[in-house]
């Protein structure tokens, strides 16, 4: 069994209001004639606001594969770095911050750009990790690679149980846009996606670090469960072309919480002989609007189990791979939750594959 420590954010410093967007699209695409078509998709994706590693004026530039990917290493370590900085004295979770010696292992989750050396050997030449850590650099996950990520980090502190992992989860969705891809699918993507960065301390039940966490209640990882369905890889995912990354986002996503992700659910809680209306809460990743609705209307969850998840949405969009990591981060700052009766969690995300991922978190 794994602890989740603590959760800290690197939270890009442009901040722009949805009817902003909206009103950038509309310039860019001016030309189009379905534009206006596709414009209500921006009011009713239930987003306010976002944060990019840049400003407005960037996107009405040309930029090429090269140029992106030069912004996403920059970006990256830097707000990798301010994420982790956060996790580590985080002093919502902790009562003594960690060092960064201390951490036995980087898990770096991405798929917004590329680097090799991947960006956790960067990150490693800008704080003072050890030499001899541990690296596991994963790209290609998506909205799925924070659950697929803490339950890696989970599957190595089960194993090696006085260790801690430290996962980080980065992701610059607005490097990748192109306002040459007339396709409604990057219209779709536009209304929706944002830039963030999270990190998660995961840490052994045998650590001596167990002692450096408050009282408060904790997320201890009880169990995992992934599921890909067979050609499906149509549905999410990247095509690569001379400007970069194009994406391919599918309009049969919702539809596919009936036929892929409920069935995942209630086998999982099958197995762990676990009833639906004991789970508290769902940690989901939103990928939108309609995918939290149709979770709901699947499993008939009341809208009040995915609280948080609607919020996260609502303050900074889907901001892929570290989006569940806000969310927990808010669960965990909760701190009326009655958890006498109520004392466990779903944390769920969908991702290219298609595939789900599925961690039940128990609270102590």
């Amino acid at each position: 069994m794994s602890i989740i420590g603590s959760v800290g954010l690197g939270i890009p410093s442009f901040e722009i209001n949805q009817t902003t967007v909206k009103q950038l699209v509309k310039q860019l695409f001016k030309k189009e004639r379905m534009i206006e078509r596709l414009l209500p998709i921006f009011d009713n994706a239930a987003i306010e606001n976002r944060q990019f590693v840049v400003s407005t004026d960037w996107f009405h530039q040309d930029w090429d594969f090269s140029k992106r990917n030069e912004l996403y290493i920059k970006y990256a370590l830097d707000y990798s770095l301010q994420a982790i900085d956060h996790c580590l004295t985080n002093e919502n979770f902790l009562n003594e911050k960690i060092a960064y010696e201390e951490i036995d292992m980087i898990i770096f989750v991405s798929s917004t750009g590329i680097s090799t050396p991947s960006m956790d050997a960067r990150i490693m030449n800008k704080r003072p990790f050890r030499e001899d850590i541990h690296r596991l650099p994963i790209w290609g996950l998506g909205c799925a690679g924070g659950a697929s990520g803490l339950a890696r980090a989970s599957d190595w502190t089960s194993t090696y149980k006085d260790e801690t992992v430290l996962l980080i989860c980065c992701e610059l969705c607005s490097l990748t846009f192109q306002k040459e891809d007339k396709k409604k699918r990057n219209i779709v993507g536009t209304a929706l996606f944002g830039d963030g960065v999270g990190a998660a301390l995961v840490i052994g039940e045998h650590s001596p670090l167990v002692k450096r966490l408050n009282r408060n209640q904790k997320p201890m990882i009880k169990n995992a469960s992934s599921f890909t369905k067979k050609d499906t890889e149509s549905i999410m995912g990247w095509n690569v072309n001379e400007n970069g990354l194009e994406v391919v986002f599918s309009k049969s996503i919702p539809s596919l919480i009936h036929s892929l992700w409920k069935p995942h659910l209630e086998g999982f809680l099958q197995l762990l002989d676990i009833k639906r209306d004991d789970i508290h809460s769902f940690i989901a990743h939103p990928g939108g609007k309609k995918v939290l609705e149709a979770m709901e209307e699947a499993c008939s969850i009341p809208t009040s189990k995915f609280y948080h998840s609607y919020q996260v949405l609502k303050n900074h969009g889907n901001m892929s791979s570290p989006t569940v990591l806000y969310i927990l981060k808010e669960w965990m700052k909760d701190k009326e939750r009655d958890c006498s009766t109520c004392d466990q969690s779903i944390l769920s995300a969908l991702g290219p594959g298609f595939s789900s991922e599925l961690l039940l978190l128990e609270w102590r």
